[in-house]
């Protein structure tokens, strides 16, 4: 009971700390009142030496990176330089030299990376009102104030989270926020080939450019063949798998485990490998085409994946070598799924008349579809962007010459790579590009997870 009134207690004060105002923290008392602008110096007065401290060495920290370094940082990003072409001028010898254009790659890194300290510091900012709106608390309920031993030992117990996770999220500020956000201001920019080096704002150029401009006539096709596949690559390696599966689980099938194990042996292959292997299978001179002209099948090669191959027929075998690949991982999932059916509904359904399908339709593939759905919607979304099939077995072949940039069997992620590594280099257009199949996997991915029975049952 003890235990109870206590964690009662805490809730009643947590809400009442809740509602502490500004105005009541900021009228609280002089050291209440200064650290709003000298961040630590209420935990100072209190003894709470070491977080006082981290707060007074971030804010002095920051201040100095921002006298010296952020305002600079900040200005460059105005403009990404003054100086956009190459010039000669003389030293202070009168010696003539060559003056480089801005590096507008850096200036632009750092400012992103500016705009990212400037907002930990808010978020600082935020915790040390925090930690003074606590103390105010406590003083005016007359609390014992956590001493500085007893601080330090919260972050081993009931602080562990945030200790924890100082380095997680370090690293994912550093090596996810960072880049992305640097991406994204890329796209509104003239970085490409001819701007390698400096480059300006341009604003929404790029996205014009795709979605109405020269390269509209390659991104909507690209972006219907993209959904095509998504779809056709989902649908086949979900249901062979169903199927599959089903098929090895029937009763008069012998060797069970025999057969999972040859299917799973295709699913532990590296992918790239058989990517590499079946592009040499299906080449004009590959082992495929001899087999069929050996046995009179055909008169000569037919062309499945090469530059002047029938558009369709490489798509066709996209996604046939993608079930070869696909149909064993969605056989082990739907496996599982099966032998954990409850088996007095399919003897009910079989004492009432049922027949096998009439079962699988009913009960067995329902529950699957129930169990799997947010999987398969997570797949969709992996089809959209996979990058591995389509670069390592056609290379987005065959080549389409109203296309820029791109083939037949590209997806938008393999056009954006070739927009970024090829002859154009067309950095802004392919980040900008990157911004518009992010939108489309989170809109699919909101949509349809919402839709699902498993979201509303859930």
């Amino acid at each position: 009971m003890a235990k109870k009134r206590k964690i009662n207690a805490e809730s009643i004060i947590s809400e009442a700390e809740r509602n502490l105002t500004i105005r009541d923290v900021w009228n609280a008392g002089s050291a209440e009142k200064l650290t709003f602008f000298i961040m630590g110096l209420n935990q100072l007065k209190h003894k709470q030496f070491a977080k006082g401290a981290m707060f007074l060495a971030l804010e002095v920290a920051f201040l100095g990176w921002l006298i010296f370094s952020g305002i600079s940082a900040l200005s460059l990003m105005t403009t990404l330089g003054p100086n956009k072409e190459m010039t000669t001028g003389l030293d202070k010898d009168g010696i003539p030299v060559t003056i480089q254009p801005d590096n507008s790659v850096i200036i632009l890194l750092w400012g992103v990376l500016a705009f990212l300290i400037i907002a930990a510091f808010i978020v600082l900012f935020i915790q040390n009102y925090k930690s003074n709106k606590h103390l105010v608390y406590l003083k005016q309920t007359g609390q014992h104030v956590p001493t500085n031993k007893e601080e330090l030992a919260s972050l081993l117990d009931s602080n562990l989270h945030k200790t924890l996770m100082a380095v997680p999220l370090l690293v994912f500020f550093l090596f996810t926020i960072l880049p992305t956000l640097y991406m994204i201001t890329m796209a509104f920019t003239n970085y490409n080939k001819e701007h390698a080096i400096a480059f300006s704002w341009t604003g929404f150029t790029s996205f014009g450019q795709i979605l109405s401009g020269n390269l509209a006539g390659t991104f909507f096709p690209v972006l219907i063949w993209t959904l095509i596949w998504a779809v056709l690559a989902t649908v086949t390696t979900f249901l062979g798998g169903v199927l599959l599966a089903m098929l090895i689980e029937s009763k008069g099938i012998k060797g069970k485990g025999m057969w999972r194990t040859i299917f799973v042996i295709v699913f532990a292959v590296p992918q790239f490998v058989t990517l590499l292997l079946m592009a040499q299978f299906l080449n004009t001179q590959g082992a495929l085409n001899n087999l069929l002209m050996d046995w009179h099948i055909i008169s000569e090669p037919i062309k499945f994946i090469t530059t002047d191959s029938n558009a369709w027929v490489s798509r066709a075998t996209v996604i046939v070598v993608n079930m070869w690949i696909g149909i064993p991982v969605s056989m082990l999932t739907s496996t599982a799924i099966i032998q954990n059916l409850p088996q007095d509904q399919i003897e009910a359904a079989r004492i009432d008349g049922a027949n096998s399908f009439k079962i699988f339709k009913s009960i067995t593939f329902p529950q699957i579809l129930f169990v799997m759905t947010p999987a398969l919607i997570q797949q969709f979304i992996g089809n959209i962007n996979n990058f591995n099939v389509i670069y390592l077995l056609t290379g987005g072949w065959p080549m389409n010459a109203n296309y820029n940039s791109a083939g037949e069997t590209d997806l938008l992620v393999t056009w954006l790579y070739k927009l970024v590594f090829g002859q154009t280099q067309q950095y802004n257009v392919a980040a900008a590009l990157g911004i518009l199949i992010f939108i489309v996997n989170a809109s699919i991915s909101l949509v349809a997870y919402r839709r699902t029975n498993a979201f509303k049952e859930g």
